[in-house]
């Protein structure tokens, strides 16, 4: 069985067994992660799958009240992050846009702040500025074109949510003779998803235009030696 969860309304969905429990939609459940059981909402209920679940992490249980208080505390501590992050940026008047901010509690207090910039920041001042301000242990990340498009969502031009903020675990590799094997316009508005970037359905819809102009190949030589051997006769 398999069912799915997102940290966040509309975002991103992880699938998980189960176990022994039988999430409805709407429940809140404890995944198991990096620093610690991570309160998530259940999108998808359990349900039989035909493949190998083994692969999948198991749920760690169903939150209860404390686990539900202890996440709505973690919120409000990045929502005050966010904050004194931005304002000292301005402070500091540096070219960064806070995109996310992740936040541990426990032991090992830190928080993980996310942006974007046109260019590498020296950080260094504003990094030792906001620990003291937080009173816990702070990192920067800078995120790439396609990375802050999966960390802030959207809708595309298909008019559904975004690739990369819903399903997407990887980035594949693009290339511009995916569009003209599709014979799509070479128009960046019609080809650029979110990012900037090409596309990511690109990758899923060109394995179709490939097998079917090799079957139109393998018709034009069929035809083709068909044509000759009546010639020649």
């Amino acid at each position: 069985m398999l069912c799915a969860v997102s940290f966040q309304r509309y975002g991103r969905l992880y699938y998980l067994d189960p176990g022994q429990w039988r999430p409805a939609v709407g429940e809140f459940v404890l995944v198991p992660t990096d620093d610690g059981p991570t309160v998530a909402e259940c999108v998808w209920a359990a349900q039989w799958v035909e493949m190998d679940t083994d692969a999948f992490p198991r749920l760690a249980g169903l939150a209860e009240d404390g686990d539900r208080r202890r996440d709505e505390l973690l919120r409000r501590r990045k929502a005050q992050t966010k904050v004194a992050a931005r304002q000292l940026i301005r402070a500091h008047d540096l070219p960064m846009k806070i995109i996310a901010v992740d936040y541990v509690d426990g032991t090992d207090e830190r928080a993980t702040v996310y942006f974007t910039a046109p260019h590498r920041v020296d950080f260094r001042s504003l990094v030792r500025d906001l620990g003291a301000t937080l009173h816990c242990r702070v990192e920067l990340r800078q995120l790439s074109a396609r990375d802050t498009a999966r960390a802030q969502g959207g809708i595309g031009s298909c008019g559904r949510d975004l690739c990369c903020a819903t399903f997407l675990t990887d980035f594949e590799p693009l290339s511009i003779t995916m569009v003209t094997d599709q014979e799509l316009p070479l128009n960046p508005m019609r080809i650029s998803g979110a990012c900037g970037r090409l596309m990511c359905c690109l990758k899923f819809e060109h394995p179709l235009y490939a097998d079917d102009q090799r079957g139109a190949g393998c018709a034009v030589a069929g035809a083709c030696g068909s044509r000759t051997a009546f010639e020649a006769r």
